[in-house]
């Protein structure tokens, strides 16, 4: 069982969601959290809990989907804290559209923080832990990259291609004392577009918790777990596994079961949310220029 006392911990997206709720676990076992975020007041604000408990941090503000500046990222994360023992990849942004709305821009935000930032972070991170014979890396992919989701198609691509290459990678490092897991949650209260919005993930699907999702990543971690998914409660996450095989076998039967659950629709009021959140925030900054003219 790994133990996480004294280990330097690199954990990116830790200013707000999961990544905040994560980050507490981790700095409760005895680990020093090094957060990563483009939020400079949301990681001050995480700091201040984490050390209040007692816990060890380190905040830097960074913009992960910059993949050509990391290794400056690197360097900082070196010079504050030494080496990184456990990366958890755990940044991610959602974009919902209908796929032939998106913009090039939107594009490359999405797989740029949800899967090339943790496919360069790990390699930056990986020649000093195969050096010491230890390491352990978490990627935080979703229930989507086990089967797509309607208008929040990127998303779903950028989570697919985290579990496979994790897959792969964690092949590569059999016996060389680096472990790999990955963790699949699936719709979280009380976090992203479910806790901005107040819409409500399809009955059917089951929800957990951020701190469902923060045990999750702490057993991986303990006991190697190469993927593991979060849901509602153990029922639900048997039947979700079984769920995914069938469907597997039988495509058009999960889009029908997507259908009938709500999945397409929960995407749409997303997109409207979104698109109303927006609005909201250029009119309130149009306001505030007006304001200073």
């Amino acid at each position: 069982m790994t133990t996480l006392i004294g280990k330097i911990v690199l954990l990116t997206g830790a200013s707000r969601g999961i990544g905040s709720v994560v980050a507490q676990a981790i700095a409760a076992e005895g680990a020093t959290i090094v957060g990563v975020s483009r939020s400079p007041a949301g990681l001050e604000n995480i700091g201040a809990v984490v050390q209040k408990a007692g816990g060890k941090w380190i905040g830097i503000p960074f913009d992960i989907s910059q993949i050509e500046s990391l290794p400056t990222l690197m360097q900082k994360v070196e010079q504050a804290a030494g080496s990184v023992d456990i990366l958890i990849n755990n940044a991610g942004i959602e974009i919902y559209r209908a796929f032939q709305d998106y913009s090039t821009a939107e594009l490359q935000a999405v797989l740029s923080t949800n899967l090339l930032a943790a496919i360069e972070l790990s390699r930056l991170v990986l020649p000093g832990m195969l050096g010491r014979n230890s390491g352990h890396i978490v990627n935080m992919a979703s229930l989507a990259a086990k089967k797509g989701h309607p208008y929040d198609s990127v998303y779903s691509a950028s989570k697919a291609g985290l579990l496979m290459w994790g897959d792969a990678l964690r092949q590569e490092l059999i016996g060389t004392g680096v472990t790999l897991s990955t963790v699949c949650p699936g719709y979280v209260s009380h976090q992203g577009m479910l806790a901005d919005t107040g819409i409500s993930a399809p009955r059917l699907s089951g929800t957990s918790t951020p701190n469902d999702v923060a045990i999750a990543v702490l057993k991986a971690i303990r006991y190697n777990q190469a993927e593991t998914i979060v849901n509602q409660d153990s029922f639900t996450v048997g039947f979700t596994k079984l769920l995914l095989a069938l469907w597997q076998l039988f495509p058009q039967l999960g889009d029908r079961m997507y259908r009938s659950i709500g999945v397409p629709q929960l995407n749409r009021k997303r997109i409207q949310n979104q698109q109303q959140t927006a609005s909201s925030a250029a009119n309130s900054q149009l306001l505030t220029n007006q304001n200073h003219l």
